[in-house]
């Protein structure tokens, strides 16, 4: 006798769970996930305004940590501005970055949460020369935010002075050119060691190269961020030409980037080699020169994408 029990109806298919439901992954997980399928401007406002919640909480705790550092003097006499940690950062963010957000977004983002990290552990200030309209003064507000307190000042031996003097905590100068016055040469005019080269502006540099335009100058020693160059002041005899000046470095291991030469008012250049040095590195010991010093390192910068 046949079976006239009537099938039995296929369960209904639970519906996708909206983009409004309720969020609980873990962050790590959050961050991975896939982005769902938009369902209505309402469901995708809704889900930013959950990460936006995500994004607040993280900024907060980081901050947190920053305020308990300077509280307790966990850090004890190290330095709080750190340019090559600050460029150890960027890179690692820069290389798992991906999707529609731009590069120079992220680099600003960090910049900003960055500076706002180093005026929690203490008072930090920019000497800058010129007008708050100036290439320099743009570069400096662009890497160090813009509630980081700015001097401006007429000459570029009152910014380093307002450094040396502990008026502020970095000069922001430009990068040294071909030709430019005397008084514009603020290497000449560097007092080191106790000035150094410790950071380059910007960080993320334009699609047409990673050459600097300005250099960040602080009484503190750089650090190694594992990609550095090296600038260096020499003094050579009256009858060492530029091209005798390279071909001396190019010998000792040390070929330079670029090199300027100046005889007023005594014959000196300046010098860029790759890597971070040392006053013991036995290269520059096999220099040629009467006097050479190192005036700091700086983290190279990363040069952005290649237009598609």
């Amino acid at each position: 006798m046949p079976d006239k029990t009537p099938p039995a109806s296929p369960e209904p298919a639970s519906p996708p769970a909206p983009m409004d439901a309720p969020m609980d992954l873990p962050l790590d997980a959050l961050a991975a996930a896939p982005v769902a399928a938009p369902l209505d401007l309402a469901a995708m406002r809704a889900e930013i305004d959950r990460i936006d919640d995500a994004l607040h909480d993280l900024l907060m705790r980081r901050a947190g940590i920053s305020a308990t550092m300077a509280a307790s003097r966990v850090k004890g006499t190290a330095a709080t501005f750190r340019p090559a940690r600050e460029a150890t950062i960027l890179r690692r963010l820069l290389g798992r970055h991906a999707g529609p957000l731009p590069r120079e977004v992220l680099v600003r983002l960090w910049r900003d949460i960055i500076a706002s990290s180093l005026a929690q552990q203490g008072a930090f200030a920019m000497a800058v020369q010129g007008a708050a309209d100036s290439k320099p003064a743009h570069l400096a507000r662009g890497h160090f935010g813009l509630l980081t307190p700015m001097k401006l000042l007429p000459t570029t031996s009152r910014v380093l002075a307002a450094v040396a003097g502990g008026e502020a905590s970095v000069a922001i100068l430009p990068a040294p050119q071909d030709g430019e016055p005397g008084e514009a040469a603020w290497w000449m005019q560097m007092e080191a060691p106790r000035l150094q080269v410790v950071a380059a502006l910007p960080f993320l540099a334009g699609r047409d190269g990673a050459e600097p335009q300005a250099f960040a100058i602080a009484p503190t020693a750089p650090e190694p961020s594992g990609q550095d160059r090296t600038l260096l002041r020499l003094e050579p005899a009256p009858d060492q030409s530029r091209a005798r000046i390279a071909a001396a470095f190019a010998a000792a291991g040390l070929p330079p980037r670029w090199l300027q030469r100046r005889d007023l008012p005594a014959p000196m250049a300046l010098a860029e080699v790759e890597g971070f040095l040392t006053p013991d590195d036995p290269r520059l010991a096999s220099l040629p020169f009467p006097r050479i010093q190192i005036l700091g390192a700086y983290a190279e910068p990363v040069t952005e994408d290649p237009a598609p």
